[in-house]
C-alpha cells in the first residue's frame, strides 16, 4: 500500500494542518489520531498559523499560542451601539434624569470633533443624573468557560467623555465582572469626574484593564452616565461615545 500521511515528516504535516481552519483543527483534526492530537495541542502549529496571519507577540509572552490565536482572531468591541447610531438600542437599565438622554451629531454646539473620523454621534446627558448600562454575555460572544477560568485573558474597558465649553458637567464609569449568578467578582469604578464651565470641550479617554480576576467570570456589566452642573433645561451634561469592552490576548 502507498504510504499514508503518518509517514510524512512532522514539519510537513504541521504545514498541511496549518492550512486548515482553526475551529476544524480543534473539533475534527484533533480527534483523528494521537499524533494529530499532539500536534494540535502543541505549540509549533499555532506559531505557524499566527505567522501566516500576521499575529505577532513576544516570545517571552508565549504561554499558550492556541489561545493567543483564537483571542486575536476574535478581538472585537463587545459593546453594541457604542456611538448612538441606533438611538438607545442595546442599552438597558436606562435612567433618564432631567430631559433624559439624547443623541447628537458631532461636534455639537460648543463641542470639538472626535479624534477618530469613524465616530459621528454621541450620547448627551441632561440636568439630572442620566445613566445607561449594557451586560455582555461572554459565552454568547464565544469566550468559553475554560478559557475565562484558566487563561483569564485581559478584559480591557474604554470610554470617551467630553463637556461642552459653555457648561460644567459630571461623569462616572462603573464596570463589573459577574459570575453565572451575577455575583460581583471584580469591579472598577471611576471617581466622579468634574468638568468645569468654560472648559476646552476636548474628548478624554478613560480606560481600565481587568487581569488575574479569578475563575467564574461569565458577564461584564458596563455602566456610565452623568449630568450638567448648572441645571439648565435641555442637554448641557456630559457627552459620551465610542465605549468599548474587548477581551485581549
Amino acid at each position: 500500500p502507498a504510504p499514508g500521511m503518518e509517514s510524512l515528516p512532522e514539519a510537513v504535516l504541521i504545514r498541511i494542518l496549518a492550512s486548515i481552519p482553526a475551529v476544524d483543527l480543534v473539533l475534527v483534526c484533533r480527534l483523528v489520531c494521537c499524533q494529530w492530537k499532539n500536534l494540535v495541542d502543541g505549540t509549533a502549529l499555532w506559531i505557524l498559523k499566527c505567522q501566516q496571519e500576521g499575529l505577532t507577540r513576544a516570545e517571552s509572552d508565549a504561554e499558550n499560542w492556541q489561545n493567543f490565536y483564537f483571542l486575536s482572531k476574535k478581538r472585537k468591541n463587545l459593546i453594541k451601539n457604542p456611538c448612538g447610531e441606533e438611538d438607545l438600542e442595546h442599552w438597558g437599565e436606562v435612567e433618564n434624569g432631567g430631559d433624559g438622554w439624547k443623541i447628537e451629531d458631532l461636534p455639537g454646539d460648543f463641542g470639538k470633533e472626535f479624534p477618530s473620523e469613524e465616530v459621528h454621534k454621541y450620547f448627551v446627558t441632561s440636568y439630572e443624573w442620566c445613566r445607561k448600562a449594557q451586560v455582555i454575555d461572554l459565552r454568547a460572544e464565544g469566550y468559553w468557560e475554560e478559557l475565562m477560568d484558566t487563561t483569564q485573558p485581559k478584559i480591557m474597558v474604554r470610554d470617551w467623555y467630553a463637556g461642552r465649553s459653555d457648561a460644567g458637567c459630571l461623569y462616572e464609569l462603573c464596570v463589573k465582572l459577574l459570575s453565572e449568578n451575577e455575583d460581583v467578582l471584580a469591579e472598577y469604578k471611576s471617581e466622579t469626574v468634574t468638568i468645569p464651565q468654560d472648559n476646552d470641550a476636548n474628548w478624554t479617554e478613560i480606560s481600565h484593564a481587568f487581569s488575574n480576576y479569578g475563575p467564574g467570570v461569565r458577564f461584564v456589566r458596563f455602566e456610565h452616565g452623568g449630568q450638567d452642573t448648572l441645571f439648565w433645561k435641555g442637554w448641557y451634561g456630559v457627552r459620551v461615545t465610542n465605549s468599548s469592552v474587548t477581551v485581549e490576548p
